[in-house]
């Protein structure tokens, strides 16, 4: 059997027995979309929203990319998160970084990957602004897990920055922006502490998540 039609008749049981124990759910699915929540995260494939969440199709409006990285040039993100916003009425984005994230350790290794190398400079550049930060660690897997988190916490400043946030901000609309990092060991999120509903709590919301790192910075 070709590796498509084993797929496929995967896909074929799996319908067969979502139809058998709830026999509206495609019917269902099929309306409008109705998200809470946008997820950005990670491509790895070891990382579905979905199921990390334990929430069904439908309840969780999505965007990945290598490293979870958020750039005012990416239309495509950019694209997303003004459907999200605009369209669906999503009440919270969480941007989702992970321990273990290849793009992160590419970054910390200098590695070269080819086409990828140039995105990835986004994750440098958060390297070389807590460079201070990384010279006190020890360990190479605590540099990784560090910059992992600082990645994270970065990335929900960008996203809080971009004009359709600023922009539902300033017409009232219910929006909170959180940032969490996921571990591929326990399963786990871990809140930290990066999470803004508006423009003035963002500062002081960014250098408090830092100092929960043991990074004192005056501002973004």
């Amino acid at each position: 059997m070709r590796e498509l039609d084993e797929l496929l008749e995967r896909n074929r049981r799996w319908a067969e027995s979502v139809k058998a124990t709830q026999p509206d759910f495609f019917k269902q699915l099929s309306k409008q979309q109705h998200p809470k929540y946008l997820w950005i995260g990670c491509s790895d494939s070891r990382v579905p929203a979905n199921q990390i969440l334990g929430l069904a199709p439908g309840e969780i409006f999505v965007h990945r990319n290598v490293a979870n990285v958020v750039v005012h040039a990416d239309l495509n993100c950019l694209s997303v998160l003004q459907f999200a916003i605009d369209v669906l009425k999503v009440e919270h984005i969480m941007l989702v970084g992970h321990y273990g994230c290849g793009g992160v350790r590419a970054v910390l290794d200098g590695a070269r990957h080819g086409l990828v190398d140039n995105w990835l400079r986004h994750v440098g550049d958060v390297l070389q602004k807590h460079r201070d930060a990384f010279d006190i660690i020890d360990t190479t897997s605590m540099k990784h897990a560090r910059l992992c988190e600082l990645n994270v916490i970065e990335q929900v400043v960008n996203i809080c920055q971009t004009t359709i946030v600023q922009d539902a901000w300033d017409r009232g609309q219910k929006l909170e922006v959180h940032g969490l990092v996921y571990s591929l060991f326990d399963g786990r999120l871990r809140d930290l502490g990066i999470s803004t509903h508006s423009h003035v709590t963002l500062a002081e919301t960014y250098v408090q998540s830092l100092a929960r790192l043991g990074i004192t910075r005056g501002s973004f």
